[in-house]
């Protein structure tokens, strides 16, 4: 499981999960190239091979035997260590890379997905509409969608209901903001349109889902 700054998570079952939990700061880890694990667009959880497992479980070992020797003795702790065996690790655990796009269609969809991710992010709270972003980026609604779906498997318009839906969660979750103040930050007209949009992609009112998320970080 890769959790990435700013995503909101809920565990059903926490006593359920066993197995190392590594915490780092953003800039910690070496510059690894490109990998799914940046993209906010990739998946979450990422599935290990059997034969890779031990492999994985060995990486994390000896990170964690050099993070307790750091504790114990700080004389002898080594950040530029500690950061390369985390980087090992995450070489060691993330998933295959996707292919290179070739020079023709495949590599003008993904910088035409690019540009669009790119807009999204800078304008989500603005913009709710994919013709919103045609003029940014300079591509009609057709080929935003055709890209979006091919690089992350959804259309130009769940992508960016995605992105604003994390937001919002992420306020609920993490502010005391009342749910019409989230729905000024987040764009909407009023906090109406913003309650419906919100329980038409988690099937409940924010109201419902923030009572629900505090119950469960309590029991957590």
């Amino acid at each position: 499981m890769w959790i990435r700054p700013g995503m909101v998570h809920r565990w059903s079952d926490v006593n359920g999960v066993d197995g190392p939990l590594i915490l780092f700061r953003p800039g910690f880890l070496p510059d690894l190239g490109p990998t799914p694990a940046w993209d906010l667009s990739a998946p979450a959880t990422w599935h290990l091979d059997q034969p890779l497992r031990p492999l994985a479980l060995l990486a994390a070992d000896h990170l964690r035997g050099e993070h307790d020797l750091a504790v114990r003795m700080p004389r002898l702790a080594s950040p530029a260590l500690l950061s390369h065996l985390l980087a090992a690790l995450v070489l060691r655990v993330r998933p295959a890379e996707a292919a290179t796009p070739t020079a023709g269609g495949g590599g003008r969809c993904h910088d035409v997905f690019l540009r669009y991710r790119a807009a999204v992010e800078e304008h989500f709270t603005e913009w709710h509409q994919v013709a919103d972003y045609t003029r940014v980026t300079g591509y009609d609604r057709r080929t935003l969608t055709r890209a979006t779906r091919a690089a992350a498997g959804v259309g130009a318009k769940e992508f960016l209901d995605q992105r604003t839906l994390l937001e919002a969660k992420r306020l609920l979750a993490h502010t005391d903001l009342p749910v019409g103040r989230c729905a000024q930050r987040l764009g909407f007209r009023d906090a109406a349109n913003f309650t419906t949009f919100f329980q038409r992609g988690t099937g409940q009112s924010p109201s419902t889902w923030r009572t629900a998320d505090a119950r469960a970080a309590r029991l957590s």
